[in-house]
């Protein structure tokens, strides 16, 4: 079994930052990929970033310049640091980290960008 556990989301004002984190924890495998997306109500879940085990990142379009993924591989946590948050940013975040074994979602975290 693997947990993870997403903290940071909140209220915030247009144009300022936020900062989410995910820390995984259990029987993880080799992390292959790990990641965020999000979901705002009446529309799919979307990717927003995702970092490889070799720390290749993948942003995308609407977030680019405005978000940077990161990792911390001993701690087995994922970042998403946050600026110039819109309006539209508005969404819950959920953290996917991708081993050996499987996919693995976060119960999400609910991010509301006010204008």
């Amino acid at each position: 079994q693997v947990q993870l556990v997403e903290s940071g989301g909140g209220l915030v004002q247009a144009g300022g930052p936020l900062k989410l984190s995910c820390g995984a924890s259990g029987s993880i495998g080799g992390i292959l990929a790990m990641g965020w997306y999000r979901q705002a109500p009446g529309k799919q879940r979307e990717l927003v970033a995702v970092i490889s085990s070799g720390g290749r990142t993948n942003y995308a379009d609407s977030v680019k310049g405005r978000f940077t993924i990161s990792r911390e591989n001993a701690k087995n946590t994922v970042y998403l640091q946050m600026n110039s948050l819109k309006p539209e940013d508005t969404a819950v975040y959920y953290c996917n980290i991708k081993d050996s074994q499987g996919s693995y979602w976060g119960r999400g975290t609910q991010v509301t960008v006010s204008s």
